[in-house]
């Protein structure tokens, strides 16, 4: 299990002690992204192996070079990587391992703690313009590569397939990371799967409904892996099935339409209510925050910021939709494992009894500091072309069913593509 860290011993420790419970757990990385605070001292006090991490490479933003050093560092045959902010319970690293019989990428949606009614009201309409954009959970036919959705607070895969597919590197200069790789790797012929983890997982992203518009917000769009055609499509949908309803009501004017699109939104606003920890009265009135949710969506999409954790970055050219590429430095023969073919149902990811291989377990509580090998040079731009996505961390959009199927079609050599 690797966790990247950039001054984050404020919200570290839940996380870390929720791990040895865990039996599927064997190892646990923490690889600290030059924190200024007591980030690996705390991880280390808690069992963790510390990878302290190397300088930030040009073209790369951090959470990505911290994932890219812990995946190297990782000794398990499947790898999970959890942010900081997660709560796991037992259980989710044997239902994720199992997942991986039926998939090559897997991500799984949490339960969210938000404190507060303005902080659960403002996230719960957030999180709706999600639900508007990219659809219910479960849809009967998937989706194409450019609108496969993931979640970067929970990933799971083979160790040997990601570092021959080098997806770290490719999605080096997004923001929004997990769905750029996502949509990389599903383009390249991988099965991803995003599940419903609910029961097994829980995050607390945010600490007050300021930040949740600051941080959250700004993610909304999925601007640096999405075209500008799909981006008026989506601001297009999100003003006029959700915020401009609201608004004709509150104006005394609301037609027929507005009626029934308003009775879909509660109808959504009871679906939502178990992805929430706590759910209360935000999520209730969430509906009447819509527009508020439609104008930090313009906004973002509008004005991008470009700066996490007290770092800045230059803007990256939007990616066009995800193609086969292969990295421009291989670790190992580069491998394609056989695309979906259909997705089924949706179903709720429960406690596996069987897991395949091995996903990272606790060191001693003496744990070590260890410094990584020194990586090369960074690869070249293995870039994907027009139309790809990329979503924040936290959205249930696309769920696949948690089987004890077989595991995928093995891979073919890319000299045979």
């Amino acid at each position: 299990m690797v966790i990247p860290a950039r001054n984050e011993e404020h919200r570290l420790g839940p996380c870390l002690r929720a791990l040895p419970a865990d039996p599927a757990v064997t190892e646990v990385i923490v690889v600290d992204d030059e924190s200024s605070d007591g980030t690996a001292r705390l991880a280390a006090a808690l069992g963790a192996r510390v990878v302290p991490g190397r300088p930030l490479p040009d073209g790369w933003v951090g959470k990505q070079w911290a994932l890219h050093q812990g995946l190297r560092e990782a000794r398990g045959e499947i790898v999970v990587t959890l942010d900081a902010d997660t709560r796991p319970r037992p259980g989710l690293f044997a239902a994720l391992a199992a997942a991986l019989d039926d998939h090559d990428l897997v991500s799984a949606g949490p339960r969210f703690v938000c404190d507060g009614l303005a902080e659960q009201a403002l996230h719960a309409s957030f999180l709706a313009t999600l639900v508007y954009r990219f659809g219910p959970i479960g849809p009967p036919v998937p989706p194409p590569p450019h609108r496969v959705m993931a979640n970067g607070q929970c990933l799971a895969f083979r160790r040997e397939a990601m570092l021959r597919a080098d997806g770290f590197a490719r999605v080096r200069r997004h923001m929004t990371d997990d769905v750029a790789l996502a949509r990389a790797l599903a383009a390249d012929g991988w099965k991803v799967g995003f599940l419903d983890a609910r029961d097994l997982l829980e995050v607390d992203m945010h600490e007050s409904a300021a930040e949740v518009w600051r941080e959250w917000g700004r993610s909304l769009p999925l601007g640096d892996v999405t075209h500008p055609a799909w981006q008026a499509a989506d601001l297009a949908v999100v003003w006029l099935a959700a915020a401009l309803p609201v608004l004709r009501l509150a104006a005394g004017r609301p037609t027929r339409l507005d009626l029934g699109l308003l009775a879909v939104r509660l109808l959504l606003t009871t679906a939502l209510r178990p992805a929430y920890a706590r759910p209360g009265m935000g999520v209730a009135l969430s509906l009447l925050l819509d527009p508020a949710a439609a104008v930090r969506l313009t906004q973002a999409t509008l004005r991008p910021v470009r700066t996490w954790r007290d770092r800045a970055y230059p803007t990256a050219p939007t990616s066009a939709f995800p193609t086969r590429t292969v990295p421009a430095t291989r670790i190992a023969p580069a491998t394609q494992i056989a695309p979906a073919t259909q997705i089924a149902p949706a179903t709720q990811i429960a406690p596996a009894t069987r897991t395949t291989g091995h996903a990272t377990r606790t060191a001693p509580a003496s744990a070590e500091v260890t410094k990584p090998p020194v990586p090369g040079q960074a690869p070249q731009d293995a870039r994907v072309a027009k139309g790809a996505h990329a979503s924040p961390a936290g959205e249930v959009t696309q769920v696949m069913p948690v089987k004890g199927g077989g595991r995928p079609a093995p891979p073919a050599r890319s000299g045979d593509r």
